[in-house]
């Protein structure tokens, strides 16, 4: 348990970050879930529009640190091999 003062405010800072990261997180995998569901039932127009919704979210939760940069190009990189692929398969 924080003692002193300043570890009581840095223990509200921490509370209140933590629960703006969450929504960010889950804001994420809600548009990632939406390019999965786009891949799955073949849609190649609805899998592209999915990714170009969800590319911005992701590099933002990026540059807020709720996910390293290269996480997120990896995922996001990826997402889109699979979505190019659509069409082919």
């Amino acid at each position: 348990m924080a003692n002193t003062p300043s570890a009581k405010k840095a223990a509200r800072k921490i509370e209140r970050r933590t629960e703006i990261n969450r929504n960010r997180r889950s804001r994420v995998r809600t548009f990632l879930r939406k390019v999965e569901e786009a891949i799955l039932t073949g849609d190649k127009d609805a899998a592209q529009a999915a990714l170009k919704a969800a590319e911005p979210e992701m590099m933002r939760a990026a540059s807020k640190g709720v996910y390293h940069k290269n996480t997120a190009s990896r995922k996001i990189s990826r997402l889109a091999h699979r979505v190019k692929a659509v069409g082919a398969a």
